[in-house]
């Protein structure tokens, strides 16, 4: 009789994780429960918080309902190298960052694996909702059975080694059968509401990228973090002056403090001139973008592709052409033009429920 691979499963302390590892335990695999510290929040008695203590002891406790050993691993500096750091300086940069994905690209699908394999685990587990199927090119990443929940816009840049060694228990099931499943077995957090969406951040996002500059400015590239910038049309034409050009996002409305004959929205921001860029409604739909860092699971493209994109997790999507213009950058048109193309979100691209890749949103591309 072959024996079961042994699988380390992450396990935040939230219904998702914590019923992926009860499932695989009770399906005969010799489970390992980790838990990665990722940000210290030992005096945070709040949760669904990034290793707050609650969601911790949690973790641990459901480990113990499931007879598998526990552990923890100390990931502080990692995470704030491939995470926080580049979380904040995005925003300074005039972008609009996606910590969940490089939070899956370079600590849960890459460090966590490592440090699992030197437990002795030969594969690893999560509770993302998304699905792992075998192809004519080898493993494939599909959307969740449940599109409500499905998880595989943040997990474009998983690797072929990736997906051949990770598990995704709940990908075919839906959160209502999840959490009935829970409570028939009597797992402990059955009744646990949802994580918070950026789990690292106490309060508002501009709050936190002030206090982390303010506590290391010596780790950021900034000139001045509380300096005014200017608002200015399409023309250059300053409208008048503005908070500092990081609090705002593309497609923002309210706040802009600019008297006009008609409503404007934020178009986009400059840094390099200190400055936010703003038009009607009608400027914020483009034509399509231009891509960099783009990845392909599976066979690399090299001539123009037709997918679906989602420019954003619960974006629909929109028909598009993919074009490659080497070097990792990528040209996407889209069918019909869209709005909130925001530079620093992820463009991932799909065939069906099959994810083919996606690439990080350099720029817009406006109409001529």
């Amino acid at each position: 009789m072959m024996m079961k691979p042994t699988i380390a499963v992450a396990m935040s302390g939230g219904l998702d994780s914590s019923m992926t590892a009860w499932l695989l335990s009770r399906a005969g695999y010799p489970v390992i429960g980790l838990s990665m510290l990722l940000w210290d929040r030992s005096e945070d008695n709040t949760y669904g918080r990034c290793c707050g203590a609650l969601d911790m002891g949690d973790a641990k406790r459901v480990a113990q309902q499931c007879e598998i050993p526990h552990y923890t691993l100390q990931m502080e500096k990692e995470f704030r190298r491939t995470v926080v750091d580049p979380f904040v300086q995005d925003y300074l940069d005039g972008r609009t960052p996606i910590p969940c994905t490089r939070c899956n690209t370079w600590i849960k699908f890459d460090l966590f694996l490592d440090k699992a394999r030197q437990l002795g685990a030969e594969r690893i587990a999560t509770g993302h909702y998304a699905r792992i199927l075998e192809g004519a090119e080898g493993y494939e990443l599909h959307a969740a059975a449940e599109p409500s929940k499905d998880q595989s816009y943040y997990l474009f840049e998983l690797t072929q080694d990736q997906l051949a060694s990770t598990l995704f228990p709940l990908g075919d099931k839906t959160k209502p059968e999840v959490r009935q499943m829970a409570r028939e077995v009597g797992l402990m957090v059955a009744e646990k509401p949802e994580s918070m969406e950026i789990c690292f951040v106490e309060g508002g996002v501009r709050e936190f990228v002030e206090s982390q500059v303010e506590a290391q400015p010596m780790r950021f590239r900034t000139e001045s973090l509380h300096q005014p910038s200017r608002v200015v049309d399409q023309d250059g034409e300053v409208l008048g002056a503005g908070e500092p050009y990081y609090r705002y996002t593309v497609g923002q409305r309210r706040g802009l403090g600019i008297a006009a004959p008609e409503p404007l929205y934020v178009l986009g921001l400059e840094p390099e001139h200190n400055q936010v860029v703003v038009g009607p409604e009608a400027a914020l739909r483009v034509r399509g973008l231009i891509g960099r860092e783009t990845h392909w699971i599976g066979t690399e493209r090299c001539e123009p592709v037709e997918a679906l994109v989602k420019i954003r997790s619960r974006h629909p999507g929109v028909i598009s052409v993919v074009k490659p213009l080497g070097d990792g950058r990528v040209e996407v048109v889209f069918e019909k033009a869209q709005s909130g193309v925001s530079p620093g979100q992820a463009a991932v691209f799909y065939e069906g429920s099959r994810v083919l890749g996606g690439c990080w949103i350099d720029a817009p591309m406006r109409e001529d």
